[in-house]
């Protein structure tokens, strides 16, 4: 959905028809014959329809509009990474749980699953006449009556149908347009977006992706970084001011965190990324003796930090043991300061271990591995396993690095998932 300037259209009109001028002068009795004048005239027919080709795209892109705003415009926000600034986070695919149910979970680690319309039917019988109005009707409330206008106070914006964090106060601005805008969502993930020809118009509804409550649309003309207004009515809103308990409904999910290092993070984060049961997978460094250090300090000057990636889990779906063993499948653990040809600390194999419980199953594991996995048999792991105490501080690695396989394809060299 590609925005386009009006006036610069008249401006390639006015060209058109000045350059049209020209030509036909050009051919007139009274022009100069030769043949300058029919290089002249070439030249000037050429540019005719080259500036016509530019106005029939430029008001192709203005009047066209789409479903769903530009993937690469609207951020996952929530998942805070210190210094991602990335607005085309790849939407988290549906999982199984061990039950054989299905479900998906946002990066935020909110359970986004579509409710059955029963449960949908179960929720409304608590909505007020002028709320199902618009939020099951796909009303709209008048221009600065809305109570959540004016709002300024820190704070979670929830779906007041289902509870579903939607907005966070830090997207708020003031957009003068008489409705609550913001310039991105809590999660992308937690926004739908659909078609709207209603009112003889052309716009962008959005929806609560779980429960499908209309909150409002989404336009382009919002403030830096994403360009986007998502405008919204109050009704469709419940705010939960910072430091207030959420509801039960408004919480997300309970998740863990592991650290792995095993080579170059890309490959190993593009692998998790892709592994059922894993929320979220982030590239960083880990394991050093500087403070929030770049990639160029972790590479030239020794920092002691090794490569390494924090994944955000799901217990019920996939076990920390489960994840040991990809994350040895991933890799190989048995070459030292290396993997394949990445050579340095940097690239060293690694668990660092969130917790007491998880430095035990991890030490567990590679003993068990090495006295019965026939590929380990005479090879030596050197697996380094620093327990939460000694770990340090996870930082993130710069915006550039993250989720680096699905901007810009192809894959490190790595083994094989068997």
């Amino acid at each position: 959905m590609t925005r386009t300037n009006p006036i610069a259209i008249s401006i390639e009109v006015c060209i058109v028809q000045k350059l049209t001028l020209w030509y036909i002068v050009a051919e007139s009795p009274a022009a100069e014959c030769g043949a300058w004048s029919q290089i002249l005239k070439t030249i000037l027919l050429v540019l005719v329809f080259v500036a016509i080709a530019a106005v029939a795209a430029g008001a192709a892109a203005l009047t066209m509009r789409g479903g769903e705003p530009p993937a690469d415009a609207i951020p996952a926000s929530k998942p805070s990474r210190e210094r991602s600034e990335d607005a085309s986070m790849n939407s988290r695919a549906t999982v199984k749980k061990v039950d054989g149910a299905l479900r998906k979970i946002s990066r935020a680690a909110y359970d986004v699953t579509p409710l059955a319309r029963a449960r949908v039917d179960e929720l409304a019988r608590k909505l007020k006449p002028e709320e199902a109005e618009v939020i099951l009707s796909k009303g709209t409330e008048r221009a600065f009556c809305g109570n959540l206008v004016d709002n300024h106070k820190d704070g979670v914006y929830v779906c007041r149908l289902c509870g579903l964090p939607l907005f966070a106060s830090d997207a708020k601005f003031d957009s003068g347009t008489g409705w609550p805008s913001f310039f991105q969502p809590f999660d992308k993930d937690h926004v739908a977006y659909v078609n709207d020809s209603s009112h003889g118009m052309v716009r962008t509804e959005i929806l609560c992706a779980r429960c499908e409550a209309h909150l409002g649309h989404v336009f382009e003309d919002g403030p830096r970084p994403t360009g986007l207004r998502f405008c919204l009515n109050s009704v469709s809103l419940e705010f939960v001011e910072k430091g207030t308990a959420l509801p039960e409904s408004s919480r997300p999910i309970e998740t863990q965190v592991a650290y792995f290092a095993g080579g170059c993070f890309w490959g190993v984060e593009d692998r998790f990324q892709q592994t059922p049961g894993v929320i979220d997978a982030v590239s960083g460094y880990m394991g050093g003796r500087v403070e929030n250090p770049s990639y160029k300090q972790v590479c030239y000057e020794n920092t002691g930090h090794a490569e390494t990636v924090k994944i955000t889990f799901d217990p019920v779906v996939i076990t920390y043991k489960e994840l040991l063993a990809k994350f040895f499948r991933y890799h190989d653990p048995t070459q030292f300061n290396r993997q394949g040809p990445d050579y340095g600390e940097q690239y060293r194999s690694a668990v660092f271990a969130s917790s007491a419980e998880q430095e035990e199953e991890t030490r567990k594991f590679i003993e068990e591995q090495q006295s019965s996995n026939p590929k380990f048999k005479a090879r030596k792991i050197v697996t380094q396993v620093v327990g939460a105490d000694r770990a340090g501080k996870f930082f993130p690695a710069e915006d550039y690095h993250q989720d680096y396989h699905a901007k810009h394809g192809g894959h490190c060299a790595m083994p094989e998932d068997e």
